[in-house]
Order: structure tokens, then sequence, then C-alpha cells
């Protein structure tokens, strides 16, 4: 199916999308047991996307993408470029997510992944500009979420929304 899928966007000359295919592609591969095809893959969406120096593509895919990127690592595939994005799949905060989600959210509507994410790092104390650094996330990202986690939590600033969060259980 993503073979199609590919074939479609290459096509269509859509070249952010067929990078996301091939990346996808890699990762059904090499989570089916084609292994070497997986890497090899994996390493020609490596070499189309170094030089745009895209990382969230690759780290949104953890952990089955840090396997893949091992193993491009092993063959020497673009060193400088995949142990960056090795260093950013096996931060701790993505391998152990257990703390961000509570037994139980009371609230009407739970907060998304994302809006974990965003609130831990609001009760850090991080600035809306190193949270965008830290995500990888658009400026206008990081503040839609701080106003959708402000909305479900019913609150109007920051403070508000981290001792609201303490109550909830949520940090």
């Amino acid at each position: 199916m993503l073979g199609s899928l590919r074939w479609q966007v290459e096509a269509k000359g859509w070249a952010d999308e067929r990078l996301k295919v091939m990346v996808l592609q890699a990762l059904a591969l090499h989570m089916n047991g084609e292994k070497d095809k997986g890497v090899q893959l994996l390493c020609e969406a490596l070499a189309i996307a170094a030089p745009g120096g895209f990382i969230r593509l690759f780290v949104d895919e953890d952990p089955p993408m840090a396997h893949l990127l091992s193993a491009a690592e092993a063959r020497g595939m673009l060193l400088d470029y995949t142990r960056k994005l090795l260093a950013e799949v096996d931060v701790p905060k993505r391998e152990d997510t257990s703390s961000l989600f509570p037994p139980a959210q009371r609230m009407f509507e739970p907060l998304s992944r994302r809006e974990l994410e965003v609130l831990h790092l609001l009760a850090q104390g991080l600035s809306n500009q190193e949270m965008c650094e830290r995500l990888f996330l658009a400026l206008d990202t990081v503040k839609g979420h701080n106003r959708k986690i402000f909305d479900k939590l019913q609150v109007q600033r920051r403070t508000e929304a981290v001792a609201r969060a303490r109550e909830l259980g949520l940090l």
C-alpha cells in the first residue's frame, strides 16, 4: 500500500510527502522482518532529508526509528546527521512517557499527548520559544497548545495552569 502511495506522491512531485512515505515504508519493512530493505530505504530517506535538516519526521516515529537509525549509523550513513537524530530519539523523556499519563484525568476533555508534553515544559518554566526549540515546533503551534491547555484546564495564566494540573495529578 505504501509503495502505491509513494508512486502517487512522486508522480505529483510532492517531495515532502514522498519523504514521509519513505520513512513509513522503511519502518514497515524493518518491522516485518525485511530489515536490510528497511535500512536501505531509510538511508535513501536520510540522504534526501539531510540537506533540509528534517528532524521531527524521524523522531516522531520513536522507538522503532531508534533501531533503524542505529542500523544506518552502523553502515556509516551520513554519520553526523544520523547521530543528531539518534540523540533526539534517545532522550529519556521520549523513552519513559508513563509519567505523562496519570491514572485518571478528572477533566471534561483530557489533554492530548502533545499538550501534556507542553504542560510539563510549561511547569519547568520554559518560555514559548524554548518549548519550540525543545519540541521542534513553530511558535504559533506552541501558543496554540497553550491556549488549548488553558481552555481545558479552565485557567487564564501559566501559573494557574500548573497549579490546576497539579491538583488534577497531571504533574
